[in-house]
Formats: C-alpha cells, structure tokens, sequence
C-alpha cells in the first residue's frame, strides 16, 4: 500500500484504502448495517484501550487516542480553548459529562492544561468501561457512570461534551432530545463528521494495526444536525477537527451555550 501512496493522487489513495479500511457504503437501516459489523462491545477493544491507557495513567506512555499510543500529544486546541472559557466563566470550575468518553482519553489528554481547574471529569459509557474504569482509573478529578441520571444523582455537571461518539449511536437524533432536556450550560460537540445531501450511514473498518472491527458510522447533514440545538442553544463558534475521512467529508466541532 505504501509503494501505491508514492505513485497516486490523494483522492484515489482515498477510495483505494476503503477497500481495505475506512469508511464505505450508503446503507439503508442501522439493522442491515448492524448484521455487517462487529460491534463496540467487543472485549478486545475495551483491553487494548485498557492497556494503552493504563501505559499512560502510569508515565509509561505520552499519550493514547482510540486505543492507539502516541509519543506526542496531538491537542484538538478548540476543544481545550472550550474547556479553558467556560471554566473562566464558572468560577474556574469545570465539571462536565464526557459522553462515550472510554477510559479517559480526552481527560487524560487535557488534563496537563486543566492543572489549575477545579475539575470534575465524569463518564457515561458502557458498563463494562464502567466497571473497568472504576477499578483501574478512577480519582479525585475522574468518575464513571453507567448513565446520565447516575451522574446527576452523584453531581451536577454543567457541561456535556460528546466527542467521537454521536456518529456511532443507532438513533442519534433521539440521544441528542434527551441531552436537550438536560438543559446542560454548555454542549460541546467534537470530531462529528459531516457531508453535503442527506445524512449516510456506513460502516467503518478499523485499521488492522488498532484491531479487528468493523462498526456502523453515520455521516450527517450539518445544517440538519445544528437545526435540533437552535431553538434552546446559541452557537458560539464552530471548528475543524482532526479526524478524516476516505469518504468526502468534513469532521468538526461546535460548542453551545444555553440560551
């Protein structure tokens, strides 16, 4: 594959390597998708993101992202400016709900910069990260729940923060009417891809280094997708992620702020 990278333009390596990983189809219910893919909850995935992230919860690693280690923090700036303004304008308190957060990634990612934050992380993931994450991760600052209502019975988090996670959930419309009536102060969206036309359902074939998984992946309209937060939400600004996509498309970020 890397002799053919040397040769070819970027838009046919694009559409070459979703024969073999990436983003590919346009499939009609989240069922048909589902009977084609491998699924999230699959033990390897949660053990490698463990294993990665336990690398560097211990100093032994810089940094992990989807399960993958590397020796340089790649920051999303955006989404840190984000965090460093509401905490500015709360009193140098952040506490927030990080959606689909896995084990910590983005608190571990951020926290460097968050050092004189008073700083609640709390995540709502599956109940096996839960588990895992309540035995392996958490601290002072860090606190998993298996659901929304759990963390507001245990805290009051003014901040919802889904990054890379609305594109995997089957009615994500649905999800985001129930953030709504949450009335959180602040939404912030992140590495959310998006496209021109109607929204796309896909799947997505994890690169073989990471691991073995394929998993349904939607691409969404923008203008559809921003119209369900406007009648409660102002927007105040929107920026680029740093995700791509071999499909033609855009990744970005928005943060909200309640009316």
């Amino acid at each position: 594959m890397q002799k053919l990278k040397d040769f070819l333009p970027p838009i046919l390596i694009r559409k070459l390597s979703g024969l073999f990983y990436g983003w590919s189809g346009n499939y009609k219910s989240w069922s048909i998708a589902k009977s084609h893919s491998t699924g999230y909850d699959q033990d390897l995935i949660l053990e490698k993101v463990k294993k990665s992230l336990l690398q560097v919860k211990n100093g032994e690693a810089i940094c992990e992202r989807d399960s993958v280690i590397f020796d340089k923090i790649e920051y999303s700036f955006p989404l840190l400016t984000s965090l460093l303004w509401i905490a500015n304008n709360n009193g140098n308190k952040l506490n927030l709900i990080d959606f689909g957060g896995s084990l910590g990634s983005s608190y571990y990612q951020n926290k460097g910069f968050l050092k004189n934050v008073e700083l609640t992380w709390n995540i709502v993931e599956q109940e096996k990260f839960v588990l895992c994450g309540q035995e392996h991760f958490e601290n002072d600052q860090l606190r998993f729940y298996k659901s929304i209502d759990d963390c507001f019975d245990s805290t009051n988090p003014k901040v919802l923060l889904c990054s890379s996670v609305l594109q995997y959930i089957e009615s994500p419309n649905s999800l985001i009417s129930l953030f709504l009536k949450q009335n959180f102060e602040y939404i912030i969206i992140d590495r959310t891809p998006f496209i021109k036309g109607r929204d796309r359902l896909t799947i997505q074939k994890v690169h073989p280094k990471i691991y073995d998984a394929r998993y349904p992946c939607w691409f969404f309209n923008e203008d559809r997708f921003l119209s369900q937060f406007f009648e409660k939400y102002e927007l105040i600004t929107d920026f680029n992620a740093l995700d791509r996509s071999n499909i033609k498309s855009e990744f970005k970020g928005f943060l909200f702020r309640l009316k």
